[in-house]
């Protein structure tokens, strides 16, 4: 039996922490059941300390999860820290504090202020503190990547002696190269003594574009933990991807003597969850779960394809989640074909949830030759997106062009069912309809960012718009829109945007 490599998820916690990334509770309850779907080991649900939203949605989480995986609250070593945390977790089946502290020159001097001597002390303390809550103890060395080797066998031997059940070894700067970090894993597996009675996981992040060969070299070291991220969201320039570890673990099993337990036929599903809710859009050549992933231009690819898969696929598309459609639908389509079509996109509805996007699409549809699954994924996100809505748009309606003065009618909706319209003006459509928006909806906010890109080929397509837009204090909150008139799009984003604003707000975060 090969051994079984533990998959820790950090969408919620790491992957959150990417700018315009956040997610409030409902949208992380949303993909933790997706994770579950994928039958993820651990989730590192958050930082419960960090705000009460994040503390509310490690409890929650913690009661989904049930017996099915590890539910996982970040600390610092710090004792407030590590209660608050047991606070959380405490109606979880399978709880784990995750706890530590940086142990690199830099950390140490610059950041903490401690001696090599208290950095152990520090690790000491809050390993036992935190064992008096719970049994699953994980240790992190933060920034382990630039360490004294040394010096990190004297803080995981520490960390083990004190009772931590996982030692993780993030390369938190993404620094390593593959060869040295794997030689790293190595040392500690060789020079620590009780280190094959505890778990010892990976966390690399991609600053140099490695962390998923920094993981696989973790792996064929002795590594059986990888920490990672649904299309390796995260700080800075992002996490290990799930689906490239867990993929390249199936693709090499034998090799390297290691199998998960990752159902792999959720990953695109997951990957286009993730990408919806936080607005972080995947690159079109990403692995695994870009959109030529398993697309052929090339003739030459063409021909042995069709002649052989594998000629020019090491991954059978189906295998991922990625296979093709089988129904083209049209104006013509009934129910029953757009049922099963959803169905076979991981999307379950029936009565009037399946009436609604039934209207929808048949209002799509009748200005389309025909609707792809894109178009069926868009029209149940903008379905989503206005569920919890505080504002929804009702109608706007625009007079632009030379020598017009760009001008915008538009009618909201609040939550109490209450309409309201206005007219402004601007220095062109969007600007007359955002301005518009900010005379109904008066909350403080910079537009940061403004995209627009269809969502399937043909100049009938669909168009969607990205917005960011920063509140005070700096923080940054995404909104999605799509429709096939880029004015309604540009409206809903924005008011996706000022909505997220606006229940984070309630929120408390």
């Amino acid at each position: 039996m090969t051994r079984k490599i533990h998959i820790f998820d950090t969408t919620l916690r790491d992957g959150e922490q990417s700018p315009g990334a956040s997610m409030n509770t409902e949208e992380k309850l949303v993909v933790a059941r997706q994770l579950l779907r994928l039958n993820v080991d651990v989730i590192e649900a958050g930082f419960p300390i960090s705000s009460p939203g994040d503390f509310e949605s490690v409890r929650r989480i913690a009661e989904l999860a049930g017996d099915q995986a590890v539910v996982c609250g970040l600390t610092r070593a710090v004792e407030k820290d590590i209660d608050c945390a047991a606070d959380a977790l405490k109606y979880a089946k399978r709880p784990r504090i995750h706890t530590g502290l940086g142990v690199s020159p830099s950390h140490l001097r610059d950041k903490l202020r401690i001696t090599e001597d208290e950095c152990i002390e520090r690790t000491i303390k809050c390993v036992s503190y935190a064992k008096k809550y719970v049994e699953d103890v994980q240790f992190y060395a933060e920034d382990a990547g630039r360490s004294d080797y040394d010096f990190l066998v004297r803080v995981i031997q520490a960390a083990v002696d004190a009772g931590a059940t996982v030692v993780n070894i993030p390369d938190t700067t993404g620094y390593s190269l593959p060869e040295e970090f794997g030689a790293r894993i190595k040392y500690l597996m060789e020079g620590v003594r009780g280190i094959e009675n505890v778990t010892v996981a990976v966390h690399c992040h991609n600053d140099l574009g490695m962390a998923t060969a920094l993981a696989m070299a973790g792996v064929k070291n002795g590594a059986t933990q990888i920490e990672c991220t649904i299309n390796g969201l995260g700080e800075r320039a992002g996490n290990t991807a799930m689906e490239e570890v867990v993929m390249a673990i199936k693709m090499h099993e034998e090799e390297l003597d290691a199998h998960t337990d990752i159902n792999t036929r959720e990953f695109v599903k997951a990957s286009r969850l993730v990408s919806s809710i936080t607005g972080m859009n995947v690159q079109a050549n990403k692995a695994i779960v870009g959109a030529n992933a398993f697309a052929h231009s090339s003739g030459i690819h063409q021909d042995g394809v069709l002649k052989k898969r594998d000629t020019y696929e090491i991954i059978d598309p189906a295998d991922v989640g990625a296979g093709a459609s089988q129904i083209v639908l049209t104006a013509r389509s009934g129910h029953a074909a757009l049922k099963h079509r959803l169905e076979e996109l991981g999307y379950e509805l029936e009565g009037e949830a399946l009436d609604q996007v039934y209207e929808a699409f048949l209002n799509l549809a009748d200005k389309k030759k025909e609707v792809y699954d894109e178009d069926l994924e868009s029209l149940i996100n903008e379905r989503d997106r206005n569920e919890s809505a505080l504002y929804t748009l009702e109608s706007v309606q625009i007079s632009c062009g030379f020598p017009l003065t760009p001008t915008a009618t538009l009618t909201l909706k609040d939550a109490e069912g209450e309409t309201r319209t206005v007219c402004e003006y601007g220095t062109g459509p969007i600007d007359a309809v955002y301005k518009a928006v900010n005379k109904i909806i008066e909350v403080e906010n910079d537009l940061a960012e403004f995209s627009v890109q269809s969502v399937t080929r043909g100049i009938d397509a669909l168009g969607e718009v990205t917005v960011r837009v920063t509140a005070e204090g700096g923080k940054v909150y995404t909104g999605r829109g799509a429709d096939g008139d880029i004015i309604v799009s540009s409206t809903k984003a924005y008011l996706n945007a000022l909505n997220r604003l606006l229940l984070d707000k309630q929120e408390g975060r």
